[in-house]
């Protein structure tokens, strides 16, 4: 078990990336949703401790993670968001580099690990090739591969399947599947769809504050009976926003489908069942609409990336 109480940390520019933030993240797979710009990153940072925390408390196992940080690494296994390689390396040769740096010694279980683990993700015939010429569904295998060296008891993935396909991001969920529930997992992701899938626990992030923290399905359920849709012109949107609690729109064939939060039907609009996407973007909805909140493009994220060594 995870637990993080209270979790604060500001950067020199001034911006507050995480807000007083409580969390317990069980074992099994756990989504982390928030937009871009709503302190994941800060929060991914600052539990694999590659960044300290201004105030706060987190615990994973009995280890305090902030005044022992070696402890929780010696069980930690972590995909960045951006996950760099050497360019002319060979998958083989940089998962045994790797491994070394991670602690295992010994030539033959290392040798056992490293080919087990390009196995596990699919890619021992490509272990002679250059981890640089690699798809980004390939080069996000080898990072989950490198983070299960030694064989970690809790693991974070930050942005895993942004920029797959279809086919690899598939891939990559069955991947994260196959590792079970002995492990904590935190998937943090902007991808709604990556924690409807795989995730029996979760929790969404805004402005560096959790607004919201679950079981998926009884989250969901709550908003049954309450989410309308309907197919408009998209010269109709402004009104329609004037009018209704709008919580999503998209197109579909060439229409816009607006989804509304509203206790009773309105005029022309029909019945829609609930789903995460209603879940998370109703509770965007309601923290911006409490909350005088920057912009996006200003907000926690945009300044990780220049505070990133």
């Amino acid at each position: 078990m995870l637990t993080i109480k209270n979790l604060s940390k500001t950067y020199d520019n001034g911006v507050k990336a995480l807000d007083n933030v409580n969390l317990a993240v069980p074992k099994g797979m756990f989504g982390l949703l928030g937009p871009n710009g709503a302190g994941k990153s800060s929060l991914m940072r600052t539990i694999a401790t590659l960044q300290d925390a201004d105030s706060g408390s987190i615990d994973f196992d009995g280890i305090d993670v902030l005044n022992d940080p070696q402890a929780l690494r010696q069980r930690l296994g972590y995909l960045p968001q951006d996950f760099g390689v050497y360019p002319r390396i060979s998958a083989y040769e940089l998962l045994d580099h790797l491994a070394i740096l991670k602690g295992l010694k010994n030539s033959g279980e290392r040798k056992e690990a490293v080919e087990g683990l390009l196995a596990q993700t699919n890619l021992y015939q490509h272990r002679k090739n250059s981890v640089s010429g690699f798809s980004g569904g390939m080069r996000q295998r080898f990072g989950i591969a490198q983070a299960l060296l030694g064989d970690p008891d809790l693991l974070i993935v930050d942005e895993p399947t942004a920029g797959l396909d279809p086919e690899e991001r598939n891939r990559f969920h069955n991947l994260l599947v196959s590792l079970g529930e002995e492990k904590a997992i935190i998937l943090s992701t902007h991808i709604v769809e990556d924690v409807t899938e795989l995730c029996p626990n979760m929790a969404v992030l805004a402005s560096g504050k959790i607004v919201l923290e679950g079981n998926p399905i009884e989250v969901t359920n709550q908003l049954n009976g309450q989410i309308w849709r309907k197919a408009i012109a998209q010269a109709e949107l402004s009104s329609i926003e004037e009018q209704y609690n709008v919580i999503s729109k998209r197109l579909f064939a060439g229409q816009t489908i607006v989804h509304v939060m509203a206790d009773n039907a309105p005029l022309g609009f029909e019945a829609a069942p609930a789903n995460l996407e209603d879940v998370y973007f109703s509770t965007l909805n309601q923290h911006r609409s409490s909350t005088s909140e920057m912009p996006a493009e200003t907000s926690a994220e945009a300044s990780e990336k220049s505070n990133v060594a």
